[in-house]
């Protein structure tokens, strides 16, 4: 990351450029941050479709195991990708 600049050594339009290319950033973090969202929203509807293939033909989506995990989680026990032991 780049240091910020010593304001009180910039003049005006110094200030004023600063202000514009780093709107200008602003605005292309804001793009790509919604084209993003946009393909999570894609892959989770994507996701969704599948587990309800899946219950729909009588599988299982959810699990005892995954409860378990979830329930390991939410408590703090859970660490990595390993299942908690109690």
């Amino acid at each position: 990351m780049d240091t910020f600049p010593d304001l009180g050594s910039l003049s005006d339009q110094e200030l004023k450029d600063l202000i514009q290319q780093l709107t200008e950033e602003e605005v292309d973090i804001s793009y790509r941050r919604r084209i993003l969202h946009g393909k999570i929203d894609i892959l989770r509807a994507e996701l969704v479709n599948r587990l309800r293939k899946r219950h729909e033909g009588g599988e299982e989506v959810i699990t005892g195991a995954d409860v378990q995990r979830l329930t390991d989680i939410l408590a703090g026990r859970a660490s990595g990708d390993e299942p908690a032991s109690e």
